[in-house]
C-alpha cells in the first residue's frame, strides 16, 4: 500500500503564496529540530526526509510551478532526492555552514579595528592634584613606512592569485541532500587576499608592519584618582586593511603624600601642637598644597578636634574651579621630658586647678606663663 504524501506546503507550515525567503526560513527551523545528528527520536530522519523533499520543491520554480498545477502527480519520479549526497557532508554542522553561509565564505581582506594597548603612568600627589601634561615612550606596531602596509617592495605590484583567480576563495560543487551546491573555502595560496606579494618589502620583510619606539604625550586633568585611565584615541595597533587603529589606555597611579591624606576631594592632614598652644590657643602655620597658611587654634582644643579650611582641598574632576577642603586634625602632645624648673613650675600649675579641669583661674594663669616660656622651642 502507498503512503499518501502531505502537502508541500503543509510539510513546511506555510502559506501557498509564500515567498522564496519564508521557505527558507520555515526550513530552517524545521532542519534544526527533525535532524538526525540532533534528533534521535523515532521517525526524525523520515520527517527531515519529507521536510527536505518539500524544500527542493518549493524553492525550485519550475517545480513548484508544477506542483502547484498537477500536485505531486506532475512531479513523477524526479521531484525530490532524499538523501542522496548526504555523505558528502561531515555532519549537520557542514550543511548548515555550506547553505546557510559559515565562516570559510568570510573575506579574509575586511577591514578590521586594530588591537587596543595599555600603558601605566605614576605621577606625584600635586600633579594628581592640578593636573599635568606628561610626555611618555611606547612601543608598538605601526604601518611600514616604506611600502605604506602594501607589503611589497615599493615599484613591484602583487600578482593576481592562479590558484583563485583574484577571487580570494575556491569553489567546489558538491551534490548533496539540497542538490546541487558550491562549496567556498578560503584559497590557501594567497589566504583569501586574490593577490600574491612577489617581492616583498625589504623594510617589514613583506609583513606590512614595523615596531617603533614613539614618545607621545596625555593631559593629565585635575582631581584624578589611582586606578583612573585616560583613554587616547587611534594610539594602539593599526587596523588590518585600512582598518581603524585601536586605542591607548594610559592607567593612572597616584603615589601617596607625606604629609597628606586624600577623602574623596578633601584633604586630612594630621597636626601636632603642644599642651599650651592647646590649652590656650594659639596661631600657627600648617602646610597646604599651595605652601603654608595661619590658622588659629582654639584655646582648649582637644586631641582630635578638626579645624576646616575651605577651598584648600582637590580641585573636582572636569570641574577644576570647584574644590574640597582641608581638614586639619589636631594632636595634642604632652612633652616626654622635662627639665626640674619645668617639672616644679608644672606641678604648681597642677595643684592652682585642683578639681577644676576646665583650666586655672585667671590669678593662676601666671604660673602657666611662665611653664609656657619653658617650652618656646618645643614643637
Amino acid at each position: 500500500m502507498t503512503t499518501k504524501k502531505r502537502d508541500y506546503y503543509e510539510v513546511l507550515g506555510v502559506p501557498r503564496d509564500a515567498s522564496e525567503e519564508a521557505i527558507k526560513r520555515a526550513f530552517r527551523r524545521l532542519a534544526l529540530e527533525f535532524h538526525p545528528d540532533r534528533n534521535k527520536g523515532d521517525g526524525a530522519s523520515e520527517k527531515f526526509k519529507e521536510i527536505n523533499e518539500a524544500y527542493q520543491v518549493l524553492t525550485d520554480t519550475k517545480k513548484r510551478t508544477t506542483y502547484d498545477r498537477f500536485g505531486h502527480a506532475g512531479l513523477g519520479q524526479n521531484g525530490a532526492q532524499g538523501f542522496e549526497g548526504f555523505e558528502n557532508f561531515g555532519g549537520f554542522g557542514d550543511i548548515f555552514d555550506t547553505f546557510f553561509g559559515g565562516a570559510g565564505t568570510r573575506s579574509r581582506t575586511a577591514a578590521a579595528r586594530g588591537a587596543d594597548l595599555q600603558h601605566s603612568m605614576t605621577i606625584t600627589f600635586e600633579e594628581a592634584a592640578f593636573g599635568v601634561e606628561r610626555q611618555f615612550d611606547l612601543r608598538r606596531t605601526e604601518i611600514c613606512g616604506r611600502c605604506k602596509g602594501t607589503r611589497s617592495d615599493p615599484g613591484t605590484e602583487p600578482t593576481l592569485c592562479s590558484e583563485c583567480r583574484g577571487t580570494g576563495h575556491i569553489r567546489r560543487g558538491h551534490q548533496s541532500i539540497f542538490g546541487q551546491f558550491m562549496q567556498v573555502t578560503t584559497c590557501s595560496r594567497c589566504r583569501g587576499e586574490g593577490r600574491v606579494i612577489t617581492k616583498p618589502c625589504s623594510t617589514c620583510r613583506g609583513t606590512g608592519r614595523v615596531v617603533r619606539d614613539r614618545k607621545l604625550a596625555v593631559s593629565i586633568p585635575a582631581g584624578i584618582e589611582t586606578g583612573t585611565q585616560i583613554r587616547l584615541s587611534g594610539e594602539g595597533e593599526p587596523g588590518a586593511n585600512r582598518g581603524r587603529s585601536g586605542d591607548l589606555y594610559v592607567s593612572i597611579r597616584v603615589k601617596s603624600h607625606p604629609v597628606f591624606r586624600r577623602e574623596g576631594y578633601d584633604l586630612i592632614h594630621l597636626q601636632r601642637v603642644n599642651i599650651v598652644q592647646a590649652a590656650l590657643g594659639a596661631t600657627i602655620k600648617v602646610p597646604t598644597l599651595e605652601g603654608h597658611t595661619e590658622i588659629e587654634v582654639p584655646p582648649g582644643t582637644q586631641t582630635g578636634s578638626v579645624i576646616r579650611i575651605r577651598g584648600s582641598g582637590i580641585p573636582h574632576l572636569g570641574r577644576s574651579r570647584q574644590r574640597g577642603d582641608q581638614l586639619v586634625t589636631m594632636l595634642v602632645q604632652t612633652p616626654k621630658s622635662l627639665s626640674e624648673e619645668q617639672r616644679r613650675l608644672l606641678r604648681e600649675f597642677g595643684k592652682s586647678l585642683g578639681d577644676d579641669t576646665d583650666g586655672p583661674d585667671h590669678e593662676d594663669k601666671g604660673w602657666f606663663e611662665k611653664f609656657k616660656e619653658t617650652l618656646s622651642g618645643y614643637e
